[in-house]
């Protein structure tokens, strides 16, 4: 009952939209390309996410799998890399170029470092990333997101004082993920559909709450009830809708 109550009050207040690898559900858009990035904005979506590897040389590419293209991005030089295509015709995005877009926009830029197979390879791309965004002054505009255990320490120690980091996984308790000096709690709708609890008990730690990815009007429904703060979706203006119902 309690936890009811909790979940009503926090509804009342703002929720904001997140696009799941900008807003490529339409038409002349792809994942994670830069014209994705400019419809998320264009609708006033609070956030867009995008992924983004490190290759052997040192290039930041934005790509969710792997590979691409049937080329390992990890283990590839970008020689190999720079002149493929997404499927709306764009070139494969670096960091470096999904930053420069970016600057001319206002929706916050949520990277997610994907994990490495190796921590030092990876270690190196928190270095990387966090320095390109620093050298663009995005700083303030950046958030940033992992799977991988050791790349949020990574990204916790490396980014500014203060910088939101959110760790993925879906193991911890918010508790936890405090103590690490996290920023709130950024699991699967399913993680969160077995501990609605963790809503609450974030909220009473100061902490955010962001669930993805949530496509369905039941799930976004249930989002929005619980009164999580950010909601992930690949259905942005749909999200909306509601929101504003």
């Amino acid at each position: 009952m309690l936890l009811a109550m909790a979940a009503i009050a926090f509804a009342a207040t703002a929720q904001q939209v997140i696009c799941h690898r900008g807003y490529w559900n339409i038409e002349g858009s792809a994942q994670n390309s830069l014209r994705a990035l400019v419809k998320a904005d264009s609708i006033g979506a609070w956030g867009s996410e995008f992924d983004v590897w490190m290759t052997a040389d040192g290039t930041l590419v934005v790509n969710h799998d792997e590979s691409y293209g049937g080329v390992v991005i990890e283990t590839a030089k970008w020689k190999q890399l720079k002149k493929m295509r997404l499927k709306n015709g764009e070139p494969l995005p670096t960091l470096d170029k999904m930053l420069d877009c970016g600057k001319k926009l206002t929706t916050k830029l949520i990277v997610e470092m994907k994990p490495h197979a190796s921590k030092e390879h990876e270690r190196e791309a928190a270095r990387k990333i966090v320095k390109m965004v620093k050298d663009k002054g995005l700083e303030k505009r950046v958030e940033y997101i992992t799977f991988s255990y050791a790349g949020m320490k990574n990204l916790k120690q490396m980014a500014p004082e203060g910088t939101p980091v959110y760790y993925l996984n879906g193991e911890l308790s918010p508790a936890q993920l405090a103590q690490l000096g996290m920023a709130g709690i950024d699991y699967n709708i399913k993680v969160m559909r077995d501990h609605p609890e963790w809503i609450d008990e974030a909220h009473s730690l100061g902490m955010k709450v962001n669930v993805w990815t949530v496509n369905s009007d039941r799930d976004m429904e249930w989002c929005i009830n619980y009164g999580v703060d950010f909601i992930t979706t690949n259905a942005p203006e749909r999200l909306q809708q509601l929101l504003a119902q």
